[in-house]
């Protein structure tokens, strides 16, 4: 045993100094190699590194696919920063597109109120509405103008285009509307070209009846129909709408005002038509003193 250990440190003595002596030569010369500045030994180098040197891309992939998750992060992030903002920005515009909305309405029935033509004797005063009855048997609105601007009731109130109601009811800073299509409200009316006297009652609905008309036949849709001043109550002249007939055959007026948008009323001063105390001066002929008088005043003046 002790013979066969010896052979074999024998053996493999020299054999290590072998290969050690094969390294150090080998990194030798590729010291040399590498030390060399020649064009030769740089594509021969060129040509080792190519063959020797693995491809690292796949060592590269996790770094590479971080990178890219981190960037994409970034932008994601960049866009949902970008995307709040469009939001707010968004909610801004439509609170201004609101605004100019409201705006442009007021704007229209302010337009509409100054392109009403009226009879140059009235007057008016233009009212805010505040606030609606809220109640479907009561159709009124309240004003900002009251007793303090002179308003009195029974007075016309108009919106851009017709006839609303009348004032019923006035407080010093506020007063109430009575709509045309509220229960109480009653309007003599005519309706045109036919000339027919009629009665526009209202019934809590939006198309006030026509009623007491004289003559249905002469009547068709689309007839304008205007006050008639009967009454003292509402000047002559002022538009209400157009007739309209129901599923019935019932005939309606389809109101000219705006009931669904009323900003502002026009309440109109009218102190009523002038009273006649003796009528039977207006057709009473004259006497023969006051034609001698008559002639005798226009010889002079010829």
């Amino acid at each position: 045993m002790a013979k066969d250990r010896s052979q074999r440190d024998d053996y493999t003595t020299p054999l290590r100094r072998l290969v050690l002596g094969i390294i150090a030569l080998c990194l030798l010369g590729i010291f040399l190699v590498w030390r060399i500045d020649s064009p030769r030994v740089e594509r021969f180098r060129a040509q080792v590194v190519d063959s020797v040197v693995p491809s690292m891309d796949w060592a590269m992939a996790p770094v590479t696919g971080t990178i890219n998750l981190f960037r994409d992060f970034q932008s994601y992030r960049r866009l949902a920063d970008q995307n709040r903002e469009l939001r707010r920005e968004l909610r801004q515009m439509k609170a201004w597109k609101e605004a100019a909305l409201q705006l442009e309405q007021e704007n229209a029935r302010l337009l509409d109120l100054n392109n009403v033509r009226l009879d140059p004797r009235l007057t008016y005063i233009t009212g805010v509405v505040l606030a609606d009855s809220g109640s479907p048997f009561r159709q009124s609105v309240l004003l900002n103008v009251g007793a303090r601007d002179g308003i009195r009731d029974g007075w016309a109130a108009m919106d851009g285009i017709g006839l609303v109601g009348r004032i019923s009811g006035t407080g010093d800073n506020t007063a109430r509307v009575i709509l045309l299509t509220d229960a109480s409200s009653s309007v003599p009316a005519i309706i045109q070209p036919s000339g027919q006297s009629a009665l526009v009652t209202g019934n809590n609905t939006a198309a006030p009846l026509i009623d007491f008309l004289e003559n249905p036949d002469l009547v068709r849709p689309g007839d304008r129909v205007t006050t008639t001043g009967d009454g003292g109550v509402f000047p002559a002249g002022l538009l209400i709408g157009q007739v309209a007939a129901d599923p019935s055959g019932r005939l309606r007026v389809r109101l000219a005002a705006d009931y669904e948008r009323l900003e502002f009323l026009r309440v109109l001063r009218h102190h009523g038509a002038e009273t006649v105390t003796d009528p039977g001066k207006l057709v009473q002929p004259l006497t023969r003193q006051q034609e001698t008088t008559a002639n005798t005043e226009t010889g002079s003046d010829g």
